[in-house]
Protein backbone atom coordinates (compact mmCIF):
# COMPACT_ATOMS: atom_id res chain seq x y z
CA UNK A 1 0.00 0.00 0.00
CA UNK A 2 1.35 3.55 -1.19
CA UNK A 3 0.67 6.80 0.80
CA UNK A 4 -2.10 7.85 -1.28
CA UNK A 5 -3.69 4.17 -0.82
CA UNK A 6 -3.04 4.24 2.95
CA UNK A 7 -4.94 8.32 2.77
CA UNK A 8 -7.95 7.30 0.79
CA UNK A 9 -8.58 4.62 3.72
CA UNK A 10 -7.68 6.81 6.55
CA UNK A 11 -10.30 9.58 4.61
CA UNK A 12 -13.44 6.56 4.38
CA UNK A 13 -12.33 5.43 8.14
CA UNK A 14 -12.69 8.86 9.49
CA UNK A 15 -16.02 9.24 7.54
CA UNK A 16 -16.93 5.92 9.14
CA UNK A 17 -16.37 7.24 12.01
CA UNK A 18 -18.51 10.37 11.61
CA UNK A 19 -15.20 12.56 12.60
CA UNK A 20 -14.33 15.63 10.84
CA UNK A 21 -10.66 15.97 9.96
CA UNK A 22 -9.55 18.58 12.61
CA UNK A 23 -11.52 16.33 15.20
CA UNK A 24 -8.53 13.47 13.65
CA UNK A 25 -6.21 15.91 14.12
CA UNK A 26 -6.63 16.80 17.66
CA UNK A 27 -6.83 12.96 18.66
CA UNK A 28 -3.77 12.43 16.91
CA UNK A 29 -1.84 15.14 17.60
CA UNK A 30 -1.25 16.53 14.24
CA UNK A 31 -2.35 19.55 12.41
CA UNK A 32 -5.97 19.35 10.26
CA UNK A 33 -3.95 20.38 6.64
CA UNK A 34 -1.75 17.34 7.59
CA UNK A 35 -4.70 15.07 7.39
CA UNK A 36 -5.92 16.72 4.75
CA UNK A 37 -2.97 16.40 2.92
CA UNK A 38 -2.62 12.50 3.17
CA UNK A 39 -6.22 12.39 2.65
CA UNK A 40 -5.80 13.78 -0.86
CA UNK A 41 -2.93 12.62 -1.82
CA UNK A 42 -0.72 15.82 -1.64
CA UNK A 43 1.58 13.76 1.65
CA UNK A 44 4.95 13.41 -0.28
CA UNK A 45 6.46 12.98 3.51
CA UNK A 46 4.93 12.24 6.25
CA UNK A 47 6.82 10.48 9.62
CA UNK A 48 5.86 7.43 11.06
CA UNK A 49 5.36 8.33 14.41
CA UNK A 50 2.45 10.89 12.49
CA UNK A 51 1.06 7.95 10.18
CA UNK A 52 0.83 5.83 13.68
CA UNK A 53 -1.20 8.22 15.63
CA UNK A 54 -3.82 8.81 12.93
CA UNK A 55 -4.12 5.53 12.31
CA UNK A 56 -4.59 4.54 16.38
CA UNK A 57 -6.60 7.87 16.55
CA UNK A 58 -9.23 5.84 14.15
CA UNK A 59 -8.97 2.33 15.68
CA UNK A 60 -6.25 1.33 13.54
CA UNK A 61 -2.66 -0.49 13.21
CA UNK A 62 0.00 -0.59 10.91
CA UNK A 63 0.72 -4.62 10.19
CA UNK A 64 3.67 -5.78 7.99
CA UNK A 65 2.63 -8.76 5.44
CA UNK A 66 3.84 -10.91 2.95
CA UNK A 67 3.47 -9.36 -0.60
CA UNK A 68 1.00 -11.19 -2.60
CA UNK A 69 2.68 -11.83 -6.08
CA UNK A 70 0.26 -13.30 -9.08
CA UNK A 71 -3.19 -12.83 -6.74
CA UNK A 72 -5.35 -9.84 -6.95
CA UNK A 73 -5.47 -7.70 -3.74
CA UNK A 74 -9.06 -6.22 -2.36
CA UNK A 75 -7.58 -2.56 -4.32
CA UNK A 76 -6.86 -3.99 -7.52
CA UNK A 77 -10.37 -5.74 -7.39
CA UNK A 78 -11.75 -2.34 -6.61
CA UNK A 79 -9.96 -0.56 -9.10
CA UNK A 80 -11.34 -2.92 -11.59
CA UNK A 81 -14.80 -2.14 -10.84
CA UNK A 82 -14.28 1.58 -10.48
Amino acid sequence: MDLHSLGREIRRQRDAAGLTQEQLAAMALVSRPTIARLETGRASDLGYRSIVRILNALGLDLRVSTLNRGRPTLEDLEAEQA
